[in-house]
């Protein structure tokens, strides 16, 4: 990782408010997301799911003079993505924040939004926390220097990004090695391919956790391998380096005001257009039209946008029903198990004793920490990502005794200053009725293979986006408009 200073404003200047935004290419007028009443009982498209993906999408339609509607269960837009006010007035995300190079669909909107980026704060050395004899290390570059895990550090990398640049992204399960690779789990190679399998095995979770909400076993080779492939776009080959990064990798940047500020935008420009506290319950379909059941009536359309979790379509009642092989997928696509916990303070002291914030561990609450604070560094903040296994530790204890195992894994890598937080955040995304987990849904072994090819095949008049179908940078704010945005062109090639 080379150091380099991350206050640089990009996009730019200061966020303004969303209520000054005009609609410009709508109708001239934004009004407010309806929370309550009828819904029009007749339009062209429905969407369903109100976060990044279904908002693209609808707004893509609205600008081909279509009528559409968006349902969404929360009384919010945003769905994974989420800003959250700390007690300073200060805005820090408790859902996705990040983006990169590379994720030039996500980028371009927040510009076109006016929405600024700002990178990320890696001056100074990033730490490592090692329970072995090695204890902790404060190093440059992106593995940490312990020469227990360096040389499978090294080949496994090599070797994850040497299967990614053969991945068709479009179609993993069509790789000649695509079935032996489906057969196994990441934690399964791991073990059979390296010299010191629970060394690597723990530097990797400090990835897989944060990235997956999962573990090495947890994830099918092939599913990880796609992954990686996906970190890319039509002219970059995904690696692994660019997906967990931070200079010049998919942790690059974040958005001032908070990544939320995308989804609100574009929902301030679809006005009524989106209906706010409106679970589906039922989709019907026959050869001329679909009806939507929610709980604040029925809609009946030409087409239906699918921009949930694939947790929450599969709960959804289908007539006719989904497709066996298609219902198959969904059940094996369970969201992961996150949360992220942030600790606040008056200034973010790391950085004048030259870290940068950034830090791996291979224990406690802590496996992954990153400097969380605002651009203009005021008030300090440590990020944790408590994922996986680390999640079924810790997330199920209570919120005293996860606090403090929190800041303990802080202190560990940046000192006793940690310890004394102005405000302690967390928000867990099991918990999520309308999530069911985060940040993205992950294959076991045989799910690409078997039933991959599901993925973005629409069942009658309805059509998947979410970012789970994009062919890049599936589970990334990227991933969430490009998938908008394929799904609305099927929509409107065929209203």
């Amino acid at each position: 990782m080379t150091a380099m200073t991350r206050r640089t404003l990009i996009g730019g200047a200061a966020a303004v408010g969303v209520g000054a935004l005009t609609v410009g290419v709508l109708d001239g007028a934004a009004e407010a997301a309806t929370t309550s009443g009828a819904l029009p009982a007749n339009v062209d498209v429905v969407v369903v799911g109100g976060g990044i993906s279904g908002l693209v999408a609808a707004r893509q339609v609205a600008r081909t003079g279509r009528s559409v509607l968006v349902v969404e269960a929360r009384d919010r837009v945003g769905g994974r993505v989420l800003n959250h006010r700390l007690g300073t007035g200060d805005t820090i995300e408790s859902g996705g924040a990040f983006v990169g190079p590379t994720q030039d669909h996500i980028i371009a909107l927040a510009n076109e939004l006016k929405v600024p980026m700002f990178e990320e704060y890696v001056d100074g050395k990033s730490v490592y926390n090692s329970s072995g004899l090695l204890g902790r290390q404060e190093y440059d570059g992106t593995v940490p220097p312990d020469p227990l895990i360096l040389p499978d550090a090294a080949v496994l990398q090599y070797q994850l990004d040497q299967w990614a640049s053969e991945i068709d992204v479009d179609a993993p399960w069509a790789h000649p090695r695509a079935k032996e690779w489906d057969s196994q789990t990441l934690g399964d190679y791991i073990r059979k391919n390296t010299v010191n399998p629970s060394g690597i095995g723990n530097l990797i979770n400090c990835w897989t956790q944060p990235g997956f909400g999962a573990d090495p076993d947890q994830l099918s080779l092939l599913f990880v391998i796609h992954y990686v492939a996906c970190s890319g776009n039509e002219t970059n080959k995904g690696t692994f380096e660019r997906n967990s990064n931070t200079a010049d990798g998919a942790q690059e940047r974040r958005f001032i005001g908070g990544s939320q500020l995308i989804p609100l935008r574009l929902a301030s420009q679809l006005g009524s257009r989106v209906a706010l506290n409106a679970p589906v319950t039922r989709i019907d379909q026959n050869s001329t039209h679909a009806v939507v059941r929610t709980s604040r009536g029925a809609v009946t359309c030409k087409r239906v946008i699918m921009a949930v979790p694939p947790e929450l379509s599969r709960a959804i009642q289908w007539g006719p029903d989904l497709p066996a092989a298609h219902r198959a997928l969904l059940n094996h696509m369970n969201m992961g198990d996150l949360m992220k916990c942030d600790a606040v303070y008056d200034e973010p002291f790391w950085r004048a004793d030259g870290l940068n914030g950034f830090g791996l561990s291979d224990h406690g609450a802590v496996r992954a920490a990153f400097d969380n604070s605002p651009a203009d560094a005021k008030p300090g903040v440590l990020l944790a990502f408590v994922g996986g296994s680390t999640w079924k530790q810790y997330g199920l204890t209570t919120l005293a005794a996860r606090r403090s195992a929190v800041l303990q894994g802080f202190a560990e890598m940046f000192g006793e200053k940690a310890l004394h937080p102005i405000e302690y955040v967390e928000h867990d995304w099991t918990k999520e009725r309308w999530t069911k987990g985060a940040p993205v849904a992950i294959m076991a072994p045989g799910t690409l293979t078997t039933w991959g090819r599901e993925l973005r095949k629409p069942h009658l008049r309805t059509h998947w986006a979410g970012t789970e179908t994009s062919t890049y940078w599936t589970g990334y704010m990227d991933g969430a408009v490009r998938a908008g945005q394929r799904a609305a062109r099927e929509v409107i090639a065929l209203t």
